[in-house]
C-alpha cells in the first residue's frame, strides 16, 4: 500500500490497478483496523485473531465425522477454518466477512485453525 504520491497518485493507482490488488489492499486495511494479525504472519502454535473474506466453504469427512471448512483470505494469505462435527453454520458462506481467532496449526502445508471462535462481520467490513 504505502504512499502513492498523495491524492492524485492514489486516484491513478485505483484507476489502473487490477481488481485483485485493490481487494487485497482493502482487506489489509480492514485487518489493520480490526487489530488482527495478517495471515502471512501467522505461525504454528500461535494464538491469533484474523479478519478476512470467506473464499470457499467445503464439507469434508474426518475420521467418519463431518467437518465444515471455510477458506478465509485477508489480502496477505489464506487460512482454513475447520469446524469439526458440523455440516452447516448459518452465515458461513462465500463472500461473507468474518473475524476468527484460535490456535494456528499447519495441516497438509495449509495454515489451519480448528474450531475457531468467530464473528460474522457486516458486508462493508471486508471486500466480497
Amino acid at each position: 500500500m504505502g504512499d502513492r504520491g498523495g491524492w492524485l497518485g492514489r486516484v491513478v493507482h485505483r484507476l489502473n490497478a487490477d481488481d485483485r490488488v485493490l481487494e487485497a489492499e482493502d482487506l489489509q486495511r480492514t485487518v489493520q483496523a480490526a487489530g488482527a494479525v495478517p495471515i502471512c504472519d501467522c505461525h504454528e502454535r500461535q494464538e491469533v485473531c484474523v479478519v478476512g473474506s470467506i473464499r470457499s466453504v467445503t464439507v469434508r469427512s474426518h475420521a467418519g465425522a463431518p467437518s465444515l471448512e471455510a477458506d478465509i483470505y485477508d489480502g496477505s494469505g489464506t487460512v482454513t477454518l475447520v469446524f469439526l462435527g458440523r455440516k452447516h453454520i448459518p452465515g458461513i458462506q462465500a463472500g461473507r466477512a468474518v473475524k476468527a481467532s484460535g490456535m494456528v496449526m499447519n495441516r497438509d502445508s495449509r495454515t489451519t485453525i480448528f474450531n475457531p471462535r468467530y464473528e460474522l462481520l457486516p458486508v462493508s467490513s471486508a471486500s466480497a
